[in-house]
């Protein structure tokens, strides 16, 4: 008769080799705390090193070149700062060592120049109307464009997107001529129907690709319970389409803003933007930077808060449609 051994600890069953495996698992996968992970064999040397730079030294060519971009911009503002003596004798960059300088001089004569500040308030009576038309016109066709049947409606896309690559200075004499037979020459209303004629493709364009990109499944959604078109567009299309509207809304808006070469031809010689005031400044004056300077510094600043203040929006619409 034989005697069998006996098992020490009881018999191993599958539950047993089961959290077996699992602490097993859970100490090989555990980390030493304070060490960092092995580096994967299969990464490419560029990458590897693209990895080691993503901390401090990246951010600081990023801030170096960032700096670089904005030295224009910061040698304007401490231009518009220094008086006209010192422009003429030294750089800009003098006040560093300098900063007595300094002074608001330059703006307290530029705001009492009537040009000047009359120029401003029709540069803004130009830029408002023509936004904010381009941008609730462009919406409406975009829309219809992306959702609405009706007859030619690709065909009439087309031919808004051929009007894409027509120049403006194309369109010069043939509607100097027209808004002349009519009688808008050189008028705040002939600036503005110009602007919008030219601004009204592009923003078709982009409003009809990207509300062609909602869900099918929201708006059958919507007209089962009952919406309208236009319910339709102020409930749904409008709220998801809102960052692609910021961004034409300031593309809009900076164009017209800085826009010289329309207002030169047909606003009013009396009633000029800032642009043209600013080059007569130059005309009548010579090269008088203690004007020019605060003057077109100015008048960046405007466009600046605007682009600032609808950043967030203006980077969403442009990546919109990147990834999915």
């Amino acid at each position: 008769m034989t005697m069998e051994e006996p098992v020490i600890g009881g018999a191993v069953g599958p539950a047993d080799t089961a959290a077996g495996d699992s602490r097993a698992a859970r100490h090989r996968t555990r980390r030493t705390p304070g060490r960092s992970a092995r580096p994967d064999p299969e990464r490419s040397l560029p990458g590897r090193i693209a990895g080691r730079l993503g901390g401090g030294v990246l951010r600081a060519v990023l801030i170096l070149i960032g700096l670089f971009w904005l030295m224009p911009t910061i040698g304007l503002l401490l231009s518009s700062l220094r008086g006209a003596d010192d422009i003429a004798a030294s750089g800009w960059w003098q006040v560093f060592t300098k900063p007595s300088q300094l002074t608001f001089e330059n703006y307290a004569n530029l705001l009492d120049n009537h040009v000047v500040t009359h120029s401003l308030l029709a540069t803004v009576l130009f830029t408002v109307p023509a936004t904010l038309l381009v941008v609730v016109i462009g919406s409406f066709a975009g829309y219809a464009f992306a959702w609405m049947d009706f007859p030619g409606r690709d065909w009439w896309f087309v031919g808004v997107v051929a009007l894409l690559v027509v120049p403006v200075q194309v369109a010069l004499i043939p509607v100097s001529k027209l808004f002349g037979a009519i009688g808008i020459f050189e008028t705040t209303l002939g600036v503005i129907l110009f602007h919008v004629a030219f601004g009204l493709p592009f923003a078709i364009f982009l409003l009809r690709n990207f509300f062609a990109e909602i869900p099918r499944e929201l708006l059958e959604a919507a007209r089962l319970d009952g919406a309208g078109e236009i319910r339709l567009f102020t409930r749904v299309v409008m709220p998801l389409g809102g960052p692609a509207i910021a961004s034409l809304g300031i593309f809009q808006f900076l164009w017209v803003w800085n826009d010289m070469l329309v207002a030169l031809v047909f606003a009013d010689s009396k009633n000029p933007p800032i642009t043209v005031a600013l080059q007569q400044q130059v005309r009548q004056f010579g090269n008088n930077v203690d004007v020019l300077a605060p003057g077109a510094f100015l008048s960046m600043v405007i466009p600046l808060a605007v682009f600032f203040a609808f950043q967030r929006q203006f980077v969403s619409g442009v990546m919109a449609g990147a990834v999915k």
